[in-house]
């Protein structure tokens, strides 16, 4: 009677020894090894996943770098996590430049008035849905808030219907961008001083009939671009950042004021040595 119980006992606990010995085997030789880096690399990541590094996420990202993506790809993170993960990496840091959001609009209440009254869903993409908005302009900003609703930094605020950037808190994730329905948001890097606040390509007549503030497609700033850095196409200005300078000579001389330089002015101070030389 022992037996019949014994027996059968003993057979199956070998076969749990067995299967053991094997699940350990082929858990040691059969596993697939991974980068002890990856876990370090999320660790020195934001992790706000915003996409602005061109992957979709933060861990995909990482995963890129062990595959020799560059390291320096991190907007949100900026200097100090290119310095994390080259360390990580056991490379030499790369060098990274500060990237804003700029909004290429100066529709206030003021210069662009609206064609009607909107009641729906207080949102610049419900807005947009209406014949392309309650703005006289089409091309401009809604000023409903989309764009500072998604901004993790608290950077852009919404004053008298047009969207502002604050560029000492943005940090050029781009999620601003992506967000506004107009298209108006770009994001460029901080040493781009000089850019074209208007994205409107009607003419000129029309423009001025939507907004006080637009291009107007004149061509001055594109004749006095000492570097030839200025084309109108369809009626609106733009600027090629890989020949301007940054001169300001553009900005001097366009009527309507829509070609701005985000340079903070001189102070007196820092005025003085520029002038002492030029009198020498």
């Amino acid at each position: 009677m022992l037996k019949e119980f014994l027996i059968p006992a003993l057979i199956f606990a070998g076969i749990g020894a067995a299967s053991g010995i094997l699940l350990t085997l082929f858990s040691k030789f059969l596993a697939v090894k991974t980068d002890e880096r990856a876990d370090m690399l999320n660790e020195a990541l934001p992790g706000a996943n915003c996409g602005a590094c061109g992957y979709s996420g933060c861990a995909a990202y990482a995963e890129a770098i062990l595959k020799g993506a560059p390291t320096n790809a991190c907007v949100m993170g900026g200097e100090a996590v290119a310095k994390k993960v080259s360390e990580i990496m056991g490379t030499k840091q790369e060098a990274t430049e500060r990237k804003v959001a700029f909004v290429r609009c100066l529709g206030t209440s003021a210069k662009s008035e609206n064609r009607f009254d909107f009641y729906g869903i207080p949102s610049c993409k419900s807005s947009n849905r209406f014949y392309s908005g309650s703005k006289k302009c089409p091309f401009g900003c809604l000023g409903y808030g989309d764009c500072a609703m998604v901004c993790p930094q608290g950077a852009i605020v919404i004053k008298d219907n047009l969207a502002s950037v604050d560029i000492s808190k943005c940090v050029g994730c781009g999620l601003c961008a992506k967000e506004c329905p107009n298209n108006l948001i770009i994001v460029k890097k901080i040493s781009d001083y000089v850019d074209v606040a208007c994205s409107s390509t009607f003419s000129g007549k029309e423009t001025r009939t939507a907004c006080k503030g637009g291009c107007i497609g004149c061509r001055l700033c594109e004749k006095n671009c000492p570097v030839g850095a200025i084309t109108i196409t369809n009626n609106l200005a733009s600027i090629d950042h890989e020949k301007c300078t940054s001169c300001g000579k553009c900005v001097s001389v366009c009527p309507a004021k829509i070609i701005t330089d985000c340079r903070a002015p001189k102070t007196e101070e820092e005025k003085k040595p520029e002038n002492a030389e030029n009198k020498q």
